[in-house]
C-alpha cells in the first residue's frame, strides 16, 4: 500500500482490534439475554411470581399502589442521582473535544488556546496519550517562544522610550545628569 505510513497501519489495526471486541460484546450480551428468555420460559411461573412481588406489581391495596411503593418510588431517585452526576461530571471535565462526533473531554490546548482536543486529536500527540518526555519538549520549546517574545517586546520599549522597561539595570544606561559644582 503506497503512502500508508506506520502510523495509519497502527490506527487501523487499532480500529480492527476495537470492532472484534464490539462485536464479541454484541454477541456475548445477546447469549445472555437468550439464556435469559430460556429461563423465563421454563421455569415461567415461578420467575413472574418473583417479578411481581420484587417489582410491586401485585394488587396490594389497590393498582399500581405496590408499584409506586416498591421499585416505582426508585425512579425519581435514579432521576435524581443521575442530575447530581451529571453536574459534578460537567463541573469537573467542562468542555469535550472540539474535534466534530468526539465525546472525550478536551484538556489540551491546540492552535494558540483557540481549541481543546482530546489527546487522540491533538497534533503534537499522534493519537497517543502524551509522554513524559513529549511534556518536557512542549514545555520548552513554549518557554523558549515565550522568552524571545519577551526579549523582542523589550527592544521595542528601549527603541520607543529610550530606557529600558521597569525591572530592568539602568546600569547599562547612560546617567546623563549635570555634574555637581
Amino acid at each position: 500500500m503506497a503512502g500508508v505510513t506506520e502510523h495509519d497501519q497502527e490506527q487501523a489495526d487499532r480500529r480492527t482490534r476495537a470492532v472484534q471486541w464490539q462485536l464479541f460484546g454484541i454477541a456475548l450480551l445477546a447469549i445472555v439475554i437468550g439464556v435469559g428468555v430460556l429461563a423465563w420460559i421454563l421455569r415461567a411461573s415461578t420467575v413472574n411470581d418473583w417479578l411481581a412481588v420484587h417489582t410491586g406489581l401485585r394488587n396490594l391495596s389497590g393498582p399500581y399502589y405496590g408499584f409506586w411503593s416498591g421499585v416505582g418510588s426508585d425512579i425519581a431517585e435514579l432521576a435524581i442521582f443521575g442530575a447530581i452526576t451529571t453536574g459534578i461530571y460537567q463541573l469537573v471535565k467542562k468542555w469535550n473535544c472540539h474535534e466534530p462526533g468526539c465525546w472525550r473531554v478536551g484538556t489540551h490546548p491546540a492552535a494558540g488556546g483557540q481549541f481543546l482536543l482530546c489527546y487522540r486529536h491533538h497534533p503534537d500527540f499522534a493519537g497517543k496519550k502524551p509522554t513524559h518526555d513529549l511534556i518536557e519538549r512542549l514545555h520548552r520549546e513554549h518557554t523558549e517562544r515565550q522568552a524571545v517574545i519577551a526579549h523582542k517586546v523589550n527592544e521595542i520599549h528601549e527603541r520607543m522610550t529610550g530606557h529600558p522597561p521597569d525591572g530592568e539595570s539602568v546600569d547599562t544606561h547612560k546617567n546623563e545628569r549635570a555634574p555637581a559644582e
